[in-house]
């Protein structure tokens, strides 16, 4: 691979999803027509079951510590079992919390909206009195984050295979926000603890509450407050909250130089000068014999060198400075698809071997 336009002669584009942005909302279900729905042990995906409180509440034994696997700005979520015997996650709104109820009917509209294989499956919805629940499926491997960085689990180090496949499974879940949602679908809080792995580590992107319908017709962007997580921001969407499709793509690389490093995007325990991931990585872009430096340690070289050498330049070009000249993600998905290709195919090789990197400069920057 020496260019992206080498490698994508693009795949044209397929039926668009339309949002309907005036009065579309998540239908409401009742008890019978779940029961309908569950038969043969099989849920309907038509839209996004309503939930009473109780129900939820006996799906996790009344929310018990023991059945806690992750809490965050949203509220808590819970491991469960509905009537019907399915595990899901259930997500409690916190009545304190820093995130309100916008984000929650954002989520649930997006979710009832938008399929894909490679986002996560909103099964349904609570809205008794003042609670706000969200119930999904369960991702049994838990989150990227828990796998690259909690290393006190006893979890397997993911392998350099893994970690592209899931890569370009993360890459076409933002493809299909970008380019089949219409109009176009911002995802803005991509980052390593919202990539949920299932039993085959494929990956699927969760959290939509912060998500933003982009631009269309001749609009640039859409201006909004910034948020999003500190590390992963786009510099010009956190400086002028001008919010675009490139800010996604800006994310994304951070991710992948956490899959490539193994380091977090930010880390106040690393020494000054390291604890910004962007900044510790820009100077290796550009110095060939220093690449292999920036593999994660626990790889132990298990890598095809010359991928990873491609990894880092679509990495750099994910992260530069300006966003136009950043890839779209229909070209940053068929690139992968060829670099995950190529890790299958080839050896590992120790990083003792020298193969003749890629650099940012001779990728097609259009």
């Amino acid at each position: 691979m020496s260019c992206f336009s080498c490698i994508c002669s693009r795949r044209k584009d397929v039926s668009r999803i339309q949002i309907d942005k005036a009065s579309r909302s998540a239908s409401s279900v009742t008890e019978g027509d779940r029961k309908k729905e569950y038969s043969n042990g099989k849920r309907s995906t038509r839209a996004a079951a309503s939930f009473g409180f109780r129900e939820l509440a006996e799906a996790t034994k009344g929310f018990k510590e023991v059945n806690l696997i992750g809490e965050g700005g949203f509220g808590r979520v819970y491991k469960g079992r509905l009537s019907n015997g399915e595990i899901v996650a259930i997500k409690q709104l916190s009545l304190d919390g820093h995130q309100g109820f916008q984000e929650f009917v954002t989520e649930v509209l997006m979710l009832s909206l938008l399929h894909h294989s490679n986002l996560v499956k909103l099964i349904g919805y609570c809205t008794d009195g003042d609670q706000r629940l969200l119930v999904y499926e369960y991702m049994p491997m838990g989150s990227l984050e828990d796998h690259l960085f909690d290393n006190n689990q006893g979890k397997e180090p993911l392998s350099w295979n893994v970690r592209m496949k899931i890569a370009v499974g993360a890459a076409r879940g933002l493809e299909y926000l970008h380019c089949k949602a219409d109009p176009p679908v911002i995802y803005r809080d991509l980052k390593s603890a919202n990539i949920l792995l299932d039993n085959e580590f494929s990956p699927k992107l969760s959290d939509f509450g912060l998500a933003k319908l982009g631009p269309v017709g001749d609009k640039t962007h859409v201006s909004t407050r910034v948020m999003g997580t500190y590390g992963y921001c786009a510099p010009e969407y956190a400086m002028s909250g001008k919010l675009t499709l490139k800010s996604d793509i800006y994310s994304f690389g951070v991710v992948l130089l956490e899959l490539i490093t193994g380091r977090r995007a930010i880390d106040g325990s690393r020494r000054p000068g390291e604890q910004n991931l962007v900044s510790w990585s820009r100077p290796f872009f550009s110095d060939r014999r220093k690449i292999t430096l920036m593999a994660d340690p626990l790889l132990h070289g298990n890598f095809p060198v010359r991928c990873l050498h491609q990894a880092i330049a679509i990495t750099a070009m994910c992260l530069q400075e300006q966003p136009k000249v950043r890839p779209l993600v229909g070209d940053i998905v068929v690139a992968l698809e060829y670099l995950a290709s190529q890790s299958n195919t080839h050896d590992v090789h120790r990083h003792g071997v020298r193969n003749p990197p890629l650099q940012p400069s001779e990728i097609d920057r259009n």
